[in-house]
């Protein structure tokens, strides 16, 4: 996994209040002057004709034009409007399909080019250069002011190459208990002056304190947690805020779904589906932005079915084309599915829908790297340094690319630089240093449990496991498996069915293949990807390859899935049921097609341990000189491995007795 994360940002600013409205009615005129009545309706007509040919008719932006949100200035001297405004300004203009406004993580991009830290006040002036160095049509300035109980919610869009008012509106609050609920007047009105039409207003314009809540000091905790998960990008502390939120408001569909997502990215699955389920019970009271979010991540990281979840994804982006998240997804699908053109056109995509957001750039470098085009990959990380310095997600896909190289020296300086407080147990255990591996992954489980993550450390436990049952230590594999049965979350016990059955407990693997079944019925990579690879590693250990290579048949349209925690798995299983069932040609196939995708399982075991499939697939079709080079090409790699690997003195024995 690529340390680190991309940066995003939501922060707060000042700028003057904005002008107050002029009176909707104007001063009488004095009574009984025939001479003032003609020069007022003189007056009038003048600029009525004026208004007629000079006032643009037309909307005052396109649908192709963008805005950047400036912050708001706060002058109650209450700091729970410090930020949660904007977000909140945010998130009521982010339904509109017609409105076009520049994301946060677009504008820290920016910000970044100018050298301007991310958590930068976004004053007016700031906002402004942001706006044009992004080409964008305007800024929109917003205040609060209060008297008394009274508070006065004032909206300002300006051009910002020319500093024209395009829009202003104002509203008064009865209290501060009805500042969010003013949102939805204020906002609307202002997106029908800057060309939206009122259909598409009526349509999408879910008050405020549905989309959010209709507490203050929740969405403020929302805002804190916001700033804390994409400004600094801190997990854990957002978690903190998040949580608070949700205590305050328990119906906070938003805060649910980013909490939800947050544990992902932690690698907590299992709570990451109980807060994404939480949001998804609550969809039909939110925007439609927010009900495409919390549906489709229900259908990805709940559910499992991918389709679905491809299906919503592909409305969300019909709906909002300019919103880069469902285009970002639209890849991962595709990755996850094993549809790589798919995944660089999503890429692509998206780099050029947004290229100053890091998401993006880390979503095209990665797709090369993937597809092996390690040179395209390296111009898009050198182009990005320069303004991205040494974020740990550059330095780990570095990193990828010095190994895809077989570049040691290098691959030393980039992990060094990206943070891995415990190194990097797969490229220890690739080389066949298992001992070492096996340390490593020691200090990374012991970390993850320090901060709280109990599956992600399971995670780790049962790919410390998964390698000894490869590398043919059985007895190992099978003690460590059961270091990880505490956790049920998918991924983990998946690896830990397929460890049991590489390690001779094809009951133990079976129950737990069972589980998974019961538990995620529509899950498309359980159903096509991890329980077609665990069978049929069941009935190899059952001596049936045949059967094996029938149980893998569903997986065949998925096989080079990556993104998953068993990539490219299906293939390695079909190639030693091909190798068990004599049929060596078949076998040379699926070792080949590993060793023709790099970028996909870069650093996991098989990816090495292919070589040695290819050169016992040769010899069994009898080309004795392809598999020697192959077994050369395997002992190379593990040149420097623990000498008494039990697959290591297979692979010795075999080759000294073809060499004979």
């Amino acid at each position: 996994m690529v340390p680190g994360a991309p940066p995003r940002r939501a922060s707060s600013g000042s700028r003057p209040p904005a002008v107050p409205a002029p009176s909707a009615t104007p001063p009488s005129p004095r009574r009984g002057s025939p001479i003032w009545v003609s020069v007022a309706i003189l007056a009038v007509s003048a600029i009525a004709a004026g208004a007629y040919y000079f006032w643009p008719r037309g909307p005052k932006l396109t649908s192709q034009d963008s805005i950047v949100l400036a912050d708001f200035t706060n002058t109650t001297g209450d700091p729970v409007f410090d930020g949660t405004l904007r977000q909140g300004l945010a998130v009521q203009l982010a339904q509109s399909p017609y409105l076009n406004i520049v994301s946060d993580e677009h504008v820290a991009g920016t910000l970044r080019l100018m050298d301007q830290p991310a958590g930068a006040r976004l004053t007016h002036d700031l906002a402004s250069q942001v706006c044009q160095r992004n080409g964008s049509a305007a800024v929109l300035d917003g205040s609060i002011s209060n008297l008394g109980n009274q508070y006065v919610i004032g909206l300002n869009a300006v051009n910002c190459e020319s500093g024209d008012t395009l829009a202003r509106e104002q509203v008064t609050a009865n209290g501060k208990e009805q500042v969010l609920a003013a949102f939805g007047s204020v906002a609307a009105d202002l997106r029908r002056k800057l060309g939206e039409s009122l259909a598409s207003i009526q349509k999408f314009n879910t008050p405020l304190e549905d989309v959010t809540t209709p507490s203050l000091d929740a969405l403020k905790a929302y805002s804190v947690g916001y700033t804390e998960l994409v400004v600094k990008e801190d997990r854990h502390a957002a978690v903190a805020s998040l949580q608070r939120a949700i205590s305050l408001d328990p119906n906070f569909a938003m805060a649910y779904s980013t909490l939800g997502i947050t544990y992902a990215d932690l690698g907590e699955g299992s709570l990451a589906a109980e807060y994404i389920t939480k949001a998804y019970a609550l969809r039909d009271r939110v925007s439609e932005p927010e009900r495409l979010y919390s549906t489709s991540h229900y259908e990805w990281e709940v559910t499992g079915d991918l389709e679905s979840a491809l299906r919503t994804y592909r409305l969300w982006e019909q709906a909002y084309p300019r919103d880069v998240r469902p285009i970002i997804n639209l890849g991962s699908i595709d990755a996850q599915l094993g549809q790589l053109s798919g995944l660089l056109a999503a890429a692509r995509a998206a780099f050029q829908l947004a290229p100053n957001y890091a998401m993006n750039v880390i979503g095209l470098a990665d797709a090369y790297i993937e597809l092996g085009r390690l040179d395209e990959a390296q111009a898009v990380l050198d182009q990005a340094r320069p303004h991205y310095g040494d974020r740990p997600w550059i330095h780990g896909l570095s990193y990828q690319i010095a190994f895809l190289r077989g570049d040691g020296a290098k691959m030393g300086r980039e992990l060094a630089l990206s943070g891995a407080s415990c190194g990097d147990s797969d490229a220890a255990a690739y080389a066949g240093r298992l001992k070492q591996a096996n340390k490593l992954t020691a200090c990374a489980v012991a970390s993850a449990q320090r901060a709280g993550q109990k599956e992600a450390a399971a995670g780790d436990a049962a790919e410390a496991a998964l390698r000894l049952a490869i590398f043919g230590e059985s007895t190992q594999a099978r003690a460590r498996a059961a270091t990880s049965r505490f956790s049920s979350g998918r991924d983990v016990q998946a690896v830990t069915a397929l460890t049991l059955a590489l390690a001779a407990d094809p009951a133990g693997a079976a129950k737990l293949a069972s589980d998974l079944n019961r538990r995620y019925p529509q899950d498309t990579i359980v159903q096509f990807n991890y329980l077609p690879e665990i069978r049929a590693t069941i009935a190899l250990g059952r001596r049936s390859p045949a059967q094996a290579i029938a149980a893998l048949e569903p997986a065949a349209p998925y096989e080079l899935g990556t993104r998953i925690a068993l990539p490219l798995g299906p293939v390695y299983v079909r190639g030693l049921a091909y190798l068990a069932a004599g049929q060596g040609p078949q076998a040379a196939s699926e070792f080949q097609k590993i060793l023709d995708h790099p970028g996909l399982v870069l650093m996991e075991p098989i990816g090495a341990l292919a070589h040695l499939g290819l050169a016992r697939a040769r010899a069994l079709s009898g080309d004795k000189a392809g598999a020697r080079a192959a077994y050369q090409d395997f002992l190379k790699l593990w040149q420097h491995a623990d000498p008494d690997i039990p697959i290591l003195r297979q692979a010795k024995a075999e080759y000294a007795k073809l060499s004979r």
